[in-house]
């Protein structure tokens, strides 16, 4: 495979800022959003069988809105390795719905957070409950979407020949 064959451009980081080759930052990064979100619906739920729910309400507005801004500093990453697939392939489609499920997502739980805030927090927001739960349907198939990319594809994965120097 030549250095300029599509498959290893998508490998290669655009930009040290992306995490060096074989080891992007991005992956490690939706742990942020995905961590917060879950647990802002475990909260929720516990909101629902506690006697007092106001501290669960509270707690689970802030992880929305951490995974928000984590969300959002995943993205910028994200979108550096997004840039390096070629267009008109598989793996640029499969990359444009995996972004766009993430933005639908992120729009989501940006909106549960205002509507948390703008609640008296004395019971469990149901509109935000089910906001969370919209959401983190949408963050599980974008999930499925970028395993895909990097397992599938290989996007941003190191090449074989690296990668057969674990198992020599």
């Amino acid at each position: 495979m030549s250095d300029n064959s599509p498959l290893l451009q998508a490998k290669r980081p655009r930009t040290p800022l992306a995490g060096p080759y074989g080891h992007p930052f991005h992956p490690i990064l939706v742990t942020i959003p995905i961590g917060t979100w879950v647990a802002s619906f475990v909260f929720d739920i516990i909101g629902y069988a506690a006697k007092d729910p106001t501290p669960w309400e509270l707690g689970a507005q802030a992880l929305i809105l951490i995974g928000v801004i984590g969300a959002v500093l995943a993205a910028i990453f994200g979108l550096i390795d997004f840039s390096g697939i070629p267009s008109g392939t598989p793996a640029k489609r499969t990359a444009v719905t995996h972004l766009a499920l993430n933005l639908s997502a992120v729009v989501l739980f940006l909106i549960n957070y205002i509507v948390r805030a703008n609640s008296d927090h004395e019971q469990v927001n149901t509109v935000g409950f089910v906001l969370t739960i919209v959401g983190l349907v949408g963050v599980a198939i974008s999930g499925w979407l970028g395993g895909k990319l990097a397992y599938r594809y290989g996007v941003r994965v190191a090449a074989e020949d690296t990668q057969a120097e674990g198992y020599r």
